[in-house]
């Protein structure tokens, strides 16, 4: 049995893989007949676990030219149900297969009694889901034979047994299992608007050191609220965020998600290719905190009912 300092020493030699985007079908002919020049892809693990097809024909023919990351969105690391050991030696088989730099998830569970949501559910976070999330992430580690990247999600509620910040919960269970973290910019910016709290002091508390890879995406602002709907351009206010936890990071491997919506492959790539102009430079912290009111979409409803409108670090932008 491999111990969290083996698996931890692990992710601190993974690659820096520069800027890459998320795989998704629309774009398979365009991949394979134009090789674009793009540093790397991300394959949701689940869209190619169960596929002997095309798909897997796909994925293969991809990862014989660039590296590959696998992500998943189903394994329910925070779950109390088992873990599903099927899932886990089917995935191990895929990132074999593809040669994955590595293998991520969320922070997260998605269902119980055997019931897959497809919702990625928040935790508490206190000290009984520490312990219970680290056991878990030991056992999957061992069953791939590689550590487990794990990103902190976006979030509409919390939990009022929970007790840990997010950034002390994921700092302590990287350092007691070994395994790496995900840090989706635009979910920092996500949660913190929506309970409040200053992105900054998020990312202040951030173990870095353990940041293999970074997400952007684009949100939709619902006026009281923002919504992670990986449908729309990144926002400025993401940007500027980026900006700094690329510096923090030392330039971890970053990727854009875009899952609705979904643009024609050269725009997309374009998308991604806006990050050069924001890893250097200092923080624009007007953009940062300030609301684009033109992405404001009121149809869409409240998922809860105490979301407050803007970020407590608004502050620091006062005399």
């Amino acid at each position: 049995m491999r111990d969290a300092a083996s698996f931890a020493a692990v992710v601190s030699a993974l690659p820096k893989l520069g800027l890459g985007v998320g795989l998704r079908n629309e774009h398979f002919d365009h991949i394979l007949s134009e090789r674009p020049d793009v540093d790397w892809f991300e394959a949701i693990s689940e869209n190619f676990m169960d596929s002997g097809g095309r798909p897997g024909w796909v994925i293969r023919q991809i990862a014989e030219r660039y590296p590959i990351a696998l992500h998943g969105v189903s394994m329910s690391i925070g779950s109390t149900d088992p873990l599903n050991a099927d899932y886990l030696r089917k995935l191990k088989h895929l990132a074999d297969d593809v040669q994955a730099k590595w293998v991520s998830d969320h922070l997260c569970w998605t269902g119980v009694l055997s019931i897959n949501s497809h919702d990625l559910l928040p935790l508490p976070l206190n000290q009984e889901t520490l312990t219970q999330v680290t056991a878990r992430v030991h056992h999957v580690q061992e069953v791939l034979g590689r550590p487990l990247v794990l990103e902190n999600p976006s979030t509409y509620a919390s939990f009022q047994n929970s007790d840990i910040p997010e950034p002390e919960f994921l700092s302590t269970l990287s350092d007691a299992a070994g395994c790496g973290l995900l840090l989706d910019v635009n979910n920092v910016y996500v949660s913190c608007f929506n309970d409040g709290s200053d992105p900054l002091d998020y990312l202040e508390g951030f173990p870095f050191d353990r940041v293999v890879q970074m997400h952007l995406a684009g949100h939709t602002h619902c006026g009281s609220h923002l919504l992670d709907t990986h449908d729309k351009p990144v926002t400025r206010g993401v940007w500027e965020l980026f900006r700094l936890a690329w510096q923090k990071s030392g330039g971890a491997s970053t990727l854009l998600e875009w899952d609705g919506d979904v643009p024609d492959f050269p725009s997309l790539h374009q998308e991604v290719r806006k990050a050069r102009n924001f890893m250097q430079g200092e923080l624009d912290a007007l953009q940062l905190y300030q609301t684009d009111q033109a992405a404001v979409a009121p149809a869409v409803s409240n998922p809860v009912d105490f979301i407050v409108p803007e970020f407590r670090g608004q502050s620091r932008l006062e005399p």
